[in-house]
């Protein structure tokens, strides 16, 4: 009968210790799970941006064919193609990629002044490829977007934000446009 009391005594908060860790380890297996959607849509912009930046070279060297005085926006490519290349965070990536795209903008400008570059079939072909992976890239920047809100809003939210930190799990990095991109660019080959 003792016997009886004294389990009776210990099943109640035992069960309650039990639930609780079920629930924390579920909690956990979710913001691993969330945590690896955030690094996998990452590699996806990582992949693009690579894409990207293995087609300038080619994309540059067709227009110095035709327009080798144009020597300052190669430079310009060729420096923000290498920062891009050796962006270390999200935010590093964002502003090298910003960079690189206004780069390329006034490169793909130089052909208004060379029609025999604009007929050129190499470049066609490269300025369609960039521009296929710009759509590629615009859908990986938006999916890795939106794994970081969900895994950021997961974090913050109750009880998740009781343990998240204590295991380590911080807020992730949002992939965003500079300041200086939101405006229109401006392109100027007048001198």
């Amino acid at each position: 009968m003792l016997e009886g009391k004294l389990m009776k005594k210990w099943l109640v908060p035992l069960a309650v210790v039990v639930i609780l860790v079920m629930m924390f380890g579920a909690g956990y297996n979710s913001l691993v799970s969330l945590n690896e959607n955030v690094d996998g849509k990452w590699s996806q912009v990582e992949n693009q941006l690579q894409r990207r930046a293995d087609l300038i070279p080619n994309l540059v060297e067709t227009v110095k064919g035709f327009a080798a005085q144009e020597k300052e926006i190669f430079s310009e490519v060729a420096e923000a193609r290498s920062k891009l290349l050796g962006a270390q965070s999200v935010g590093q990536a964002a502003e090298a990629d910003q960079a690189l795209t206004g780069a390329l903008g006034r490169l793909l400008a130089i052909s208004e002044s060379y029609p025999q570059l604009k007929s050129d079939a190499n470049f066609r072909a490269l300025q369609d490829e960039l521009a296929g992976t710009e759509n590629r890239m615009a859908t990986a920047r938006r999916d890795y977007n939106v794994a970081v809100q969900s895994y950021n809003s997961k974090i913050k939210g109750f009880p998740t934000l009781l343990y998240a930190r204590i295991f380590g799990f911080a807020e992730k990095e949002y992939f965003e446009a500079a300041d200086e991109a939101k405006g229109v660019p401006k392109v100027d080959f007048g001198g």
